[in-house]
């Protein structure tokens, strides 16, 4: 069946799905909600916020008729109930309904979820009053992590490593109202050590079928320092990551965690994300999206050998245990080039040049838009993402950091040090 297909959001990862759809036999036609400039070239982009559930599900209603599938990538409209509102018209959607995109929603929630069904993480307690909070983290060993319960763009995360820091988050989040309602509730827990391994999965709620591992580097800076953005940076495979690891993962992790979703009568259909700390022998959960992430997403559907559409119908269907889903063996990385200032404050409108870029370089936008004039200018914290595919990641890394050269604009800051790994260790 030939398809028109409505993608929901208007990032890097929203520009990747697009991006692999486009190459799909299968689809006629694409639309985007909101979408970004670079989107706007493969795919018709309507400006309606993500988040704006209820205009988003009218707007699909008036052409109910010519839509065939609606794929829900953003946190926000996920936890807000589009698919369910979606469904509840008529129209196919891929993605969780929200009350199994409760596990990435709340913090607490998948807490509890996987000490209700043994399922490996850090020790943890919740909070609602600062006091409280104080007074626990007085008999701490630091260093800790405290974290917004809610959906705080990927920033609501914070590692402390003194009391001093952890007061002060504390009262950032419960008092000072620092992430709005997400910060309502946080979540303090032990400090994991190991390395950090990105795994996404789909599943249709009872099969889960795992992706191509990844590492992405959260921290703004060089060396893993300052705040957690979104992400700024990403390479797949991992090459930390071994196969033994990847079994007990889907043993003690990925399957439980599906079976507990179901047992909770929050039967998960989509992609889930297993943020995983292995330190030797040892894998735990750091934490679960409901969604694809971002930049992962931009590493990992390069390397797909699937028609990304017959995926999503195998999914929304409960036929993902008949989709043999293949990876190739390339390796891709992911620099992102981020606005001066993010993820704190930072300014818009400031032109980009991109000059001749490379072909095995995927551009993919991130916060971008055009000005009144039709110049490119930023528009967002992130801005792009320059992924490179390659035999190797030492190889991708090159290219990529060569083709992030060729791009200027105002502010432009990124990590220099994405997949440095992969390079020092050779």
């Amino acid at each position: 069946m030939i398809m028109n297909i409505v993608v929901i959001g208007g990032g890097g990862r929203e520009h990747a799905i697009v991006w692999k759809l486009k190459q799909s036999k299968r689809v006629k036609k694409l639309y985007c909600i909101p979408g970004n400039a670079g989107i706007s070239e493969i795919a018709e982009c309507v400006s309606i916020p993500a988040t704006e559930v209820d205009k988003i599900t009218e707007w699909v209603k008036e052409r109910k008729t010519e839509i065939d599938l609606v794929m829900v990538a953003p946190d926000d409209p996920l936890a807000l109930g589009l698919v369910d509102k979606l469904e509840a018209i008529g129209v196919r959607a891929f993605g969780p309904k929200a009350n199994a995109a409760v596990i990435e929603a709340s913090k607490a929630f998948s807490k509890d979820l996987m000490k209700k069904y043994n399922i490996p993480t850090a020790a943890y307690e919740t909070f609602t009053d600062a006091k409280a909070a104080a007074d626990y983290i007085s008999n701490c060993k630091f260093p800790i992590v405290i974290k917004a319960d809610g959906l705080a763009l990927g920033k609501g995360v914070i590692i402390c490593e003194n009391a001093m820091q952890a007061y002060n988050a504390i009262n950032a989040m419960l008092v000072g109202g620092a992430f709005g309602k997400a910060g309502n509730k946080i979540v303090i827990e032990e400090f994991l050590k190991g390395f950090e391994v990105s795994v996404l999965a789909f599943t249709d709620g009872k099969t889960v079928v795992p992706m191509a591992s990844s590492q992405d580097y959260k921290r703004a800076f060089d060396g893993d320092v300052g705040l957690n953005t979104g992400g700024m940076g990403t390479y797949s495979p991992s090459e930390k990551y071994t196969d033994e690891m990847a079994a007990v993962a889907m043993k003690t992790i990925f399957q439980p965690t599906i079976d507990a979703m179901r047992a909770e009568g929050r039967c998960f259909k989509g992609v889930i994300y297993f943020g995983l700390m292995v330190d030797g022998d040892s894998i735990k959960v750091l934490e679960y999206n409901a969604r694809f992430g971002d930049p992962e997403t931009q590493v990992l559907l390069p390397r797909l050998k699937n028609d990304l559409v017959d995926v999503f119908e195998a999914v929304i269907d409960s036929k993902l245990d008949k989709v043999k889903i293949e990876w190739d063996n390339s390796a891709c990385v992911c620099v992102i080039m981020a606005s001066l200032g993010y993820p704190e404050k930072y300014e818009k409108g400031k032109e980009i040049s991109i000059g001749e870029l490379s072909d095995n370089v995927m551009l993919f936008h991130s916060g971008t838009a055009f000005d009144s004039s039709g110049k490119l200018v930023t528009n967002g914290g992130r801005v792009l993402g320059i992924t490179a595919k390659a035999a190797t990641i030492k190889e991708a890394r090159q290219i990529a950091y060569e083709n992030v050269s060729k791009i200027k604009f105002d502010g432009a800051h990124y990590r220099k040090d994405i997949a440095s790994y992969c390079v020092d260790k050779t």
